[in-house]
């Protein structure tokens, strides 16, 4: 347990970026759930339309460090590349 208060304050500040990371990363991972969803039912224009909104979520999370830039970058190329393949 932490003793100092210096201690103590970095426990509440970890605690509330821990909350705030988790938050973000969850919305991320629900968007992209959301745009494979919208693949596996076949609907051009609703994959097309959840990945314009999966897109931001995910850029926003590679440049925060919640996911590797490369692989923020990687995630949405593979996404459009399998919304482009619905016909």
């Amino acid at each position: 347990m932490a003793n100092t208060s210096s201690a103590k304050k970095m426990v509440r500040k970890i605690a509330t970026r821990t909350a705030r990371t988790r938050h973000q990363r969850s919305r991320m991972r629900s968007s992209i759930r959301l745009v494979e969803e919208a693949i596996a039912s076949g609907s051009k224009d609703d994959a097309t339309s959840a990945l314009r909104a999966a897109q931001p979520l995910i850029a926003k999370a590679g440049r925060k460090g919640l996911v590797h830039k490369r692989a923020a970058s990687r995630k949405v190329s593979r996404l459009a590349k399998r919304v482009a393949a619905i016909s």
